[in-house]
């Protein structure tokens, strides 16, 4: 069905800040079928039973994307279905969240050891530095937090560790080198979590994929921009033959 996208939150803030770029997107095209599903609540941090979980309940033959965590496990559900995946478009997603040895332009590990920590101790607290950070470099950050904030899901303080320990473990590297379908990733110029020089070095990776930057914005630029974002998108999937 490639008139059907279904999209994958990031960690922790539910799928409310996907709702305005779908919503975008249905203006920009009618017949285009936008649908959000929430990460999965497999009871594990077992990157394996998440992957099994979306492969179950998501549908086939679509295009696959998501916003920071969501497009890293979009990235290895589309490796995982090969053919059976349109296209895969991630946003806001890093390779590696977590710096690697060959991958240095992300989170250090002492960083997220302290923020896995502080979800351990007040994962309320922790929620509201992430939306922070999520909206570090935005025009409005406070408004940014706040809307990200909003409609917050009440999730398990487990469901939010077992999320991060997945955030922690993931590497989609090899998933984006073996998956042979039309590839899109879009960045933020301002974004805190996210350095925008990745989409440089995706690249090298990988010559063939098209990546977007979405310049004067944060991580939250699918809130904060939707209409921007949706653009991209668009053009993209009308390039890899969507009509």
């Amino acid at each position: 069905m490639r008139n059907r996208l279904v999209l994958l939150p990031g960690w922790g803030l539910g799928v409310s800040p996907l709702e305005p770029l779908a919503a975008a997107l249905r203006e920009r095209d009618a017949h285009l079928k936008v649908e959000i599903e929430p990460l999965p609540q497999p009871g594990t941090h077992d990157v394996q039973a998440w992957l099994d979980d979306l492969d179950a309940r998501l549908p086939e033959n679509t295009w696959l994307g998501g916003w920071s965590l969501g497009g890293m496990l979009a990235a290895e559900l589309a490796a995982r279905r090969g053919e059976r995946c349109c296209g895969l478009l991630t946003l806001a997603s890093n390779t590696c969240f977590v710096q690697r040895g060959a991958w240095p332009q992300a989170m250090s590990e002492a960083d997220f050891a302290a923020f896995l920590a502080g979800c351990e101790q007040d994962p309320p607290a922790t929620l509201k530095r992430f939306g922070l950070l999520c909206s570090q470099g935005a025009e409005d950050p406070r408004g940014l937090s706040r809307q990200l904030g909003a409609g917050l899901p009440v999730v398990a303080p487990q469901v939010l560790l077992d999320g991060l320990r997945v955030l922690e473990q993931l590497d989609t590297r090899q998933a984006l080198q073996d998956y042979r379908g039309p590839q899109l990733h879009v960045f933020a110029g301002r974004d805190a979590l996210v350095p925008a020089q990745v989409a440089g070095d995706l690249l090298e990776l990988l010559p063939d994929v098209e990546t977007g930057l979405i310049e004067q914005a944060s991580h939250a630029f699918i809130l904060e921009s939707p209409h921007s974002v949706a653009a991209t998108i668009r053009t993209f999937l009308c390039g890899a033959g969507d009509d």
